[in-house]
């Protein structure tokens, strides 16, 4: 009798779907003779309610249950086919499979059976579209005459995969028809293991061109760089010369960096999703565990050849971006410096002319001090002189000539007193009202 299970915490909310994701897109069992088609279609997030709404449109016309809205993998059995559908961050994957093989190679692929126009009108631009037939193991030798018929006269790459289970074979070339094509011949595979090497072969196809998306930037770029550079060497020769006002070229720097950080905004995320997808493409291809076959060039050796320097190309672009932002920042932090200290240096002259006004207003505001004291001494002796002539008017004998000239130089000592108390009260407490 089983014991009771001790009671959990509280779930975490994403406890369940992150559990389920070590499931999610899981490859199909495949057994030979079969043929595929894979689509991976790049497509706009605002797009993506259109592409549930076609793909419910697909499971009403095979009377097979539709996915949810919310869903980001579908595999549905629709009459003679086997349809998948795995949605990505920036495309979707469609993989059609059918038994059986077609009387010439890649000829009725399983595209064939699905409802007319209906993968035309799927939202997004195609990016990858591959044929692929998974065969026993031939009676007859897989030599060039063998590969020709399949692969017309292209080039073709492969070699045994799954440790000698297997083979692959493509030529990574859109064919007339707008596919490309994959052999994948089953000398000892399991269902499940050539479902995964199926599966594989399509991902290195799809990553790859995801990754290349950041090429035709990286060219743009690579010449928006070049003439960033140049025109950086220029400004750098001028203001190690200094012939031009500092403000100026800091002007032009500055409008250089807006430019490379143009560049970068609109560059990174491509660039950034290049290196990832080229270590997916890595991945799935040493997943294949692949041995050459004599005169045949194995896919990671054609990848190393063909895919990896396309790559190297935008990841050397990426970073000579990131230089030049950053010899552009130094350029400007120069600049802003050798403006900064121009700028304090006439604040240094202001403040000085400031300090020289400051003082000739002083000697004036003493000259006019002294003016001012004779003045008010002035009148103020002329008020003395009316109250001494009041008073001998009024029978007190006094001299007022005597009265005034004894007052002068009382006068002159109080209102001197007077004067600079108001002006020491001032310096004190600027802010208060004068007296």
């Amino acid at each position: 009798m089983h014991q009771p299970l001790q009671q959990l915490p509280a779930e975490h909310p994403h406890r369940l779907a992150l559990a389920a994701e070590v499931h999610a897109r899981p490859s199909d069992a495949l057994e030979a003779p079969c043929r595929a088609t894979y689509v991976a279609i790049l497509i706009d997030p605002a797009d993506r309610a259109l592409e549930v709404s076609r793909l419910q449109a697909l499971c009403a016309h095979f009377n097979v249950a539709a996915p949810e809205a919310t869903a980001n993998h579908f595999s549905a059995r629709l009459g003679e086919l086997r349809f998948k559908w795995e949605k990505h961050g920036e495309f979707s994957g469609y993989t059609f499979v059918v038994n059986g093989l077609s009387p010439l190679p890649f000829s009725e692929p399983p595209v064939q059976l699905l409802p007319e126009d209906w993968l035309a009108s799927l939202p997004g631009a195609t990016l990858v579209a591959a044929h692929a037939k998974l065969i026993a193991t031939p009676s007859e030798a897989i030599d060039t005459a063998f590969l020709a018929r399949h692969f017309a006269d292209n080039l073709v790459i492969g070699g045994t995969v799954g440790e000698g289970a297997g083979a692959a074979y493509t030529d990574f070339t859109v064919h007339a028809d707008g596919y490309s094509r994959f052999l994948l011949v089953d000398d000892d595979f399991t269902p499940r293991q050539a479902g995964r090497m199926m599966q594989r072969l399509f991902e290195i196809e799809a990553y790859r061109m995801m990754a290349l998306l950041a090429l035709p930037i990286a060219r743009t770029q690579s010449a928006h760089v070049i003439a960033i550079e140049a025109q950086l060497s220029t400004l750098a020769a001028e203001i190690a010369a200094a012939t031009e006002d500092d403000e100026v070229l800091l002007q032009k720097v500055t409008r250089l960096a807006a430019e490379v950080e143009n560049g970068l905004a609109t560059s990174q995320f491509r660039f950034s999703a290049c290196r990832a997808y080229y270590e997916l493409v890595s991945t799935r291809i040493a997943e294949l565990r692949e041995q050459r076959v004599p005169g045949i060039q194995p896919i990671a050796e054609f990848m190393a050849r063909r895919f990896t320097p396309a790559v190297a190309t935008c990841t050397t672009v990426s970073q000579r971006l990131h230089d030049l932002s950053e010899r552009v920042a130094r350029a400007s932090a120069l600049l802003s410096t050798r403006v900064d200290i121009a700028r304090e240096r006439q604040n240094q002259a202001l403040l000085g002319s400031m300090d020289k006004r400051a003082r000739m207003q002083l000697r004036l505001q003493e000259t006019v001090e002294g003016l001012s004291v004779a003045a008010i001494v002035y009148y103020a002796a002329g008020l003395v002189g009316y109250l001494a002539k009041a008073l001998d008017g009024h029978g007190i004998t006094v001299a007022p000539d005597v009265v005034v000239g004894v007052s002068i130089p009382l006068l002159v000592v109080v209102v001197i007193v007077l004067t600079r108390r108001a002006r020491r009260r001032a310096l004190r407490d600027p802010d208060s009202a004068p007296s």
